[in-house]
């Protein structure tokens, strides 16, 4: 990993696996704002590409990343009519290249679900400075991740908005809560768009109206995780590998305004929050820049204008994801990456009008009831173990379809 000095004393050559997703455009965003700091070095998507293409267009990368010889194809053809330079990579050896080329400073592993997990490992075995979004690599592969981000002097820096907070209230160089004085972790949510409903109507609820979040502009799955808070579960197991926290460590609080994105809490009393926008464009815009400071184009709080700030005690029964993602992460091994994988197919249930609302968490919990655990010594394992929880998914979904 290159020092921050040399780091910037040129334009930082950035890939962002994922650019046409909710994160990558904003990453974009946050790019377009400062092109005498960065450089853009490679894009990828995976079904939009006709976004892809306007992306190529406006940014020039050295290259692009699309799933298939046919979308290469339909991509190629764009790219030439525009007299776009950019090169194109194919499927998933093409993620890896991307993510790892010697001529790339930083990643943004901005892909969602599994699929992430091969190209953001490329990138740390690269040793590269890596925006981590992608939650599920830590949360399927946490322990061999970790490991070898350290061998590989990989820097990891969190994107996601409420381990980006707890990333400013830690103390610089943070190894270890005890020694930093710390009590625990406060992890925030908003509780969604149900935080509300009465329960029993839970069951009834659509994809659309599961997909309206209060205060956030995300993508269907992640939209689906935070309706059911199985989205912070997973940012909890995240929060244990990134913080190296006990899961003892890190409490869950309900923050409707999503105005105070996670705290710190201290053993002489203090609290440290970190507060802003809900506008991924801060965190992205802080990552990219770290240790320095630029503008990412949100607008700053209005306080006078924020009324009162709510904290409510989370309700399990509400959100059973949330407890079946505590007991995965105290399991540990595989069964993390056995609880993602899970839910993942059952998202995709649920967003396919297969199953309701609740059954998503119950066909989860039907998975991890019978999981056999292990722990993982290479990646291989967990792949099996993602395919073999996905197979298992697919037994009970069909035997529960609403």
């Amino acid at each position: 990993m290159r020092d921050d000095l040399t780091l910037f004393s040129r334009p930082q050559r950035i890939t962002v696996l994922g650019s046409t997703g909710s994160i990558g455009v904003n990453t974009l965003e946050v790019l377009a704002l400062h092109p005498e700091r960065f450089e853009i070095f490679a894009l990828t998507a995976h079904q939009q590409i006709d976004k892809l293409i306007s992306q190529c267009v406006r940014f020039a990368p050295r290259f692009a990343v699309v799933p298939s010889p046919a979308a290469a194809e339909v991509l190629k053809a764009a790219l030439t009519a525009a007299q776009c330079q950019t090169e194109i990579l194919v499927g998933e050896a093409g993620l890896c290249c991307a993510a790892s080329d010697a001529a790339v400073d930083t990643v943004v592993a901005a892909i969602v679900g599994g699929a992430g997990l091969k190209p953001t490992m490329a990138a740390v075995r690269a040793g590269k400075r890596l925006l981590l979004a992608n939650k599920e690599a830590l949360v399927m592969a946490g322990g061999l991740f970790m490991q070898t981000a350290a061998q590989c002097n990989a820097q990891i820096l969190p994107v996601d908005s409420e381990h980006n907070a707890i990333f400013q209230c830690l103390p610089v160089g943070c190894n270890s809560l005890a020694d930093a004085g710390v009590k625990r972790i406060l992890l925030t949510g908003s509780g969604g768009p149900f935080r509300q409903m009465p329960i029993e109507q839970l069951p009834f609820v659509t994809a659309d109206q599961a997909c309206k979040h209060p205060n956030w502009a995300m993508g269907r799955k992640i939209s689906v995780d935070s309706a059911t808070m199985m989205n912070k579960g997973l940012e909890f197991i995240e929060a244990c590998w990134l913080f190296n926290a006990h899961p003892n460590e890190i409490d869950l609080l309900l923050h409707p305004q999503s105005i105070i994105h996670s705290m710190v809490e201290y053993l002489d009393g203090s609290v440290l929050a970190q507060m802003g926008q809900p506008d991924m464009r801060t965190p992205i815009a802080h990552c990219l820049a770290w240790p320095q400071r630029i503008d990412s184009g949100v607008r700053g709080l209005d306080f006078l204008a924020l009324g009162a700030l709510e904290f409510v005690a989370l309700c399990e029964r509400r959100y059973p994801a949330l407890a079946l993602a505590k007991a995965a992460m105290r399991d540990g091994g595989l069964a993390p990456a056995a609880l993602n994988a899970a839910n993942e197919i059952a998202v995709e249930a649920f967003l396919q009008g297969q199953i309701n609302f609740i059954q998503i968490s119950e066909l989860v919990d039907n998975v991890m009831q019978s999981w056999q655990n292990t722990e993982p010594s290479e990646l291989d394992e967990v792949y099996a173990a993602d395919q073999s929880a996905r197979a298992g998914a697919l037994r009970h979904l069909s035997q529960m379809r609403c």
